[in-house]
């Protein structure tokens, strides 16, 4: 073939870019969107690096500024509050700390036994001959919320008798079903096309279940354990009926005293634990969401 047609024998297979030719398409594909997003009135969505995951300023800074200041408030007024003999023997000699740190160990080792309990059963649940079971262990969870969680306590301590054991107990019965319930809602909502596919390519069942079906339920699950947190946050108030200590002293020393500074002290350190126990808990759910499954914006 001569040179005139303007080919070699080399143009025979099919034509490879340069890598620099593939950035350079990628750069126009860009600018030409910036370009029409800009001709439309729309600013053009900041790119975040690779392996960054994009969580606003806001996000980070509003939820502990608004605790840093409600604190503070709260710790001024109460410094200027006048207290009488009563009230400082509610609240000296460490006993404000000491109920913090109660009603933060009461949440942490509740919600793990929930954890513990709750994501392997509901796998368990969604799996062979034991989904006909389904029904009867939601029954239970549905029952364990069903029961005012006083009325609960108070026969965890006829049980179990008095101390932090019987209020743990109540805490992890009353908050199992959200994180039960989203497991399991999480795990058969997975599209069964991406199963048989995994299946397809000789992933054993274990695999599916860790490689395929829990990264894609994570995000339910997540939530649900975001919901017992904030739950268990609230009712280890309780504990202080059944001898578990926590915050809950503070609030009841308060209301049978009837002494205003020490109900509100231990009011406003439950609302502000519970309000950073969901901020946290919010920031684990977006840091541990797999990334395909992250929503830009």
């Amino acid at each position: 073939m001569s040179p005139r047609d303007g080919s070699s024998p080399r143009d025979n297979g099919p034509r490879h870019r340069h890598p620099s030719d593939h950035e350079a398409l990628a750069f126009r594909d860009g600018v030409e969107m910036e370009e029409r997003e800009l001709a439309a009135g729309e600013e053009p969505a900041p790119s975040a690096p690779p392996g960054v995951r994009r969580i606003s300023w806001q996000k980070w800074t509003f939820m502990p500024a608004f605790l840093v200041v409600a604190l503070l408030i709260t710790f001024l007024w109460f410094r200027g509050a006048r207290l009488d003999s009563i009230a400082h023997q509610a609240v000296d000699n460490g006993k404000v700390w000491l109920a913090l740190r109660q009603h933060i160990q009461l949440t942490a080792i509740s919600t793990f036994f929930v954890l513990i309990i709750a994501i392997p059963l509901g796998i368990a649940l969604t799996r062979g001959k034991l989904r006909r079971a389904t029904p009867v262990a939601m029954a239970f969870a549905n029952l364990g919320q069903a029961v005012p969680a006083l009325g609960l306590l108070v026969l965890l301590v006829i049980w179990l008798g008095i101390g932090a054991r019987s209020a743990i107990v109540g805490m992890v019965i009353y908050a199992v079903l959200p994180v039960l319930a989203n497991t399991i809602a999480g795990l058969r909502g997975i599209d069964p096309t991406l199963t048989e596919a995994a299946r397809g390519i000789g992933m054993s069942a274990g695999g599916v279940l860790t490689k395929v079906e829990l990264p894609l339920a994570v995000p339910l699950i997540l939530a649900g354990v975001r919901t017992a947190l904030v739950l268990n946050v609230g009712t280890a108030t309780l504990a202080t009926f059944g001898g578990g200590g926590g915050l809950g002293d503070l609030i009841s020393a308060g209301i049978v005293t009837q002494r205003m500074p020490v109900l509100i002290l231990g009011s406003v350190l439950t609302v502000a634990l519970a309000l950073l126990v969901e901020w946290l808990a919010s920031l684990a759910e977006l840091l541990l969401r797999p990334r395909g499954l992250e929503v830009g914006g």
